[in-house]
């Protein structure tokens, strides 16, 4: 509902007419809820909706934008939402408890810590591209009582003279996923420098790759390391088609997609988040890790830290020696809830915050 500042009123016609067209199409709604970046104050806003739209008074709702996108449950429950909707369908239902929600909500008010972590990716002009990731950032935050301070870092404007400069202030690196060479090269220098200077790295999909082919470069010796998906004529693939594609085939159909299971290897960090051995995590990616180059990757210090179950695929990997250095396959973010964060998301803000406190 619009709020016109010039004369302080809300104009309720542009609801009116919205639920005229619907009315129009044989759509009646039993409620209707009002978004608003202005509380209204006038409650005869209310009446008149409800009369206009055929509705009961008290099925007219104010949805009033919050500072606290988490505490839109507990206000629309002041409004007596649920009674409301379980009355109009017929359901007999108890109130909800929302304590653990009102604890949570709680927690994000009064964060005492705040972490700086960069969010390096090429679609990072528009936020929304890693919204889940961001989000599953911020729960691991509400853990652990620290207010995730995002830098958005676009990594084609990372270059060997500025990487310094750009990612030295930062508590943790977090390279999203993505598709296409775009940004490649910005990412590899992120990895890179994390791996150097010992920040907590996390890499997903995408840039457990990268991690990989900056490790292959830089650590094992294979200077021209690359995936076949940016160069392929690259000499060394170590990321490469999954076993029984190639070039010829009609690849529009092979993403690996979905939900599958994934091994961890004992006394890893990785290991440690979960608190088990034996995950599944959703993916969606076409290339993985080449398996012609495990051995002499994992004899320069890498660990091949999951495999699937039958041992074919690799999963994650971190470098041992760091708090938090690890790269999955799989999108970990799409299971992060706000009262249940993800536990890779836990782990590295946890490392995260450490890296701060021994910084200073």
């Amino acid at each position: 509902m619009p709020y016109l500042k010039a004369s302080g009123e809300h104009k309720s016609k542009p609801t009116q007419h919205s639920v005229k067209e619907l009315q129009g199409m044989g759509i009646s709604p039993n409620i209707i809820v009002l978004r608003v970046d202005e509380k209204i104050t006038d409650d005869s806003i209310f009446t008149k909706i409800a009369h206009f739209c055929n509705v009961k008074p008290d099925c007219v709702i104010e949805n009033l934008t919050l500072p606290i996108l988490y505490e839109a449950p507990l206000m629309l429950e002041q409004k007596n939402l649920s009674s409301i909707v379980c009355r109009e369908l017929g359901i007999q239902a108890p109130a909800p408890d929302l304590s653990e929600w009102a604890s949570l909500v709680e927690r994000i008010r009064h964060q005492s810590k705040t972490v700086k972590i960069g969010l390096v990716g090429k679609y990072v002009q528009l936020h929304d591209a890693y919204l889940s990731v961001a989000e599953a950032l911020r729960h691991a935050g509400y853990a652990l009582d620290a207010r995730i301070d995002i830098t958005w870092i676009d990594s084609e404007t990372l270059t060997k003279e500025n990487a310094e400069a750009i990612l030295s202030p930062m508590d943790g690196l977090i390279v999203p996923g993505g598709f296409g060479g775009r940004g490649i090269e910005g990412m590899i220098l992120t990895a890179k420098y994390a791996r150097e200077h010992h920040i907590p790295y996390f890499g997903i999909c995408l840039d457990m790759q990268i991690a990989v082919i900056e490790f292959a470069r830089h650590a094992a010796g294979l200077k021209t390391a690359n995936s076949r998906e940016f160069d392929e004529n690259a000499l060394h693939k170590v990321i490469d088609f999954m076993p029984g594609q190639n070039d010829e085939i009609d690849k529009g159909g092979t993403l690996r997609l979905g939900k599958y299971p994934c091994n961890l290897k004992e006394n890893t960090v990785i290991a440690r988040c979960y608190g088990t051995r034996e995950i599944s995590e959703r993916h969606r990616h076409r290339y993985e890790f080449a398996n012609a180059y495990r051995e002499a990757l994992e004899q320069a210090g890498l660990c091949l830290s999951g495999l699937s179950p039958d041992g074919r695929l690799v999963e994650t990997i971190e470098l041992p020696k760091e708090d938090f250095f690890v790269g999955v396959q799989f999108h970990p973010e799409f299971k992060s809830r706000p009262n249940k964060p993800h536990p890779l998301f836990v782990g590295f803000i946890q490392a995260a915050i450490h890296e701060q406190h021994t910084a200073s």
